[in-house]
């Protein structure tokens, strides 16, 4: 009896130090468990702050490409040539562009990361397509100025031949407004003996009783070849080879006066160019 109980004992014995190795066994995996997955947990939240702290990198970067704020056009480009400013315009958006792409890539290479590592968290997973989001919204910016910069050339272009054609305009009125005030101001004269005129077809007589105190006056057709032009805005003398002379034409008294100029010379000096002009032909009678 005492026998069968020892084995009994013995048995039993085994099978709780065999018991005992096991639970100890599962225990140690249970420890090695644990310490591999604080690792990891460790590990996850060492990426997870860099992610964070890469994300917020990002984020001042795409805040930092301004693209409605910043102006395209230097301030006094007005000055410069268009295509200085024009050249000046596409430089800053491919700054802007350059700037936006290097940032896509950033964060590609973020996400490309996260996946790799199997990083998974909805939080992360958002920010990033925030991110994303941001990037294209800048996108349509910056497509939207190059149609801006295509567009303020177009007017600049059409501006440019609008200004040439009114200054064209201008200049053709000007000259216009010149040979206008020049056709005004211009008078002919000729000068000559009662012969001389009358053979000219300047003057012819008349009045007189049988041919006697018969009197000159202009004839109203002229032979524009015996005249002399005078623009009296320029001038305002006419000289005359002569010791005396008449105006003969209806020229005003008032506007011109005849004076002495030295031996068998007088001179016409025109004193109201506006009255004196009003009879665009001057005939002066010598004797």
């Amino acid at each position: 009896m005492r026998r069968s109980n020892v084995i009994v004992l013995g048995l039993i014995g085994v099978l709780l130090l065999g018991s005992t190795a096991v639970l100890y066994s599962k225990y140690r995996r249970s420890q090695a468990d644990y310490a591999q997955m604080t690792a990891q947990e460790q590990e996850t939240r060492t990426r997870y702050g860099q992610a964070i702290g890469e994300i917020a990198a990002i984020q001042d970067s795409l805040d930092a490409i301004v693209v409605g704020e910043t102006p395209l056009i230097p301030s006094g480009g007005v000055a410069e040539a268009p295509g200085t400013q024009r050249d000046q315009m596409l430089g800053r958006i491919a700054t802007l562009k350059a700037g936006l792409e290097r940032t896509k890539d950033r964060i590609q290479d973020l996400d490309a990361r996260l996946k790799k590592n199997g990083i998974k968290i909805a939080g992360l997973e958002r920010m990033i397509h925030g991110l994303k989001k941001n990037v294209t919204e800048k996108e349509e910016m910056i497509a939207q100025l190059n149609t801006q910069v295509d567009t303020l050339q177009t007017r600049v272009a059409g501006l440019s031949t609008e200004v040439e054609t009114k200054t064209q305009e201008l200049a053709t009125t000007n000259q216009q407004l010149t040979d206008q005030q020049h056709e005004l101001a211009t008078v002919f004269y000729t000068i000559g003996k009662k012969k001389e005129l009358m053979k000219n077809g300047v003057v012819v007589a008349q009045g007189g009783v049988l041919g006697v105190g018969k009197t000159l006056k202009p004839s109203g057709t002229f032979n524009e070849s015996v005249f002399t032009t005078l623009d009296t805005d320029q001038e305002q003398v006419i000289r005359i080879p002569a010791k005396k002379a008449q105006v003969i034409s209806p020229q005003p008294v008032s506007s011109y006066t005849l004076q002495p100029a030295g031996e068998n010379t007088l001179e016409l000096r025109i004193v109201d160019p506006k009255e004196f002009r009003k009879v665009k032909h001057v005939v002066i009678l010598t004797t």
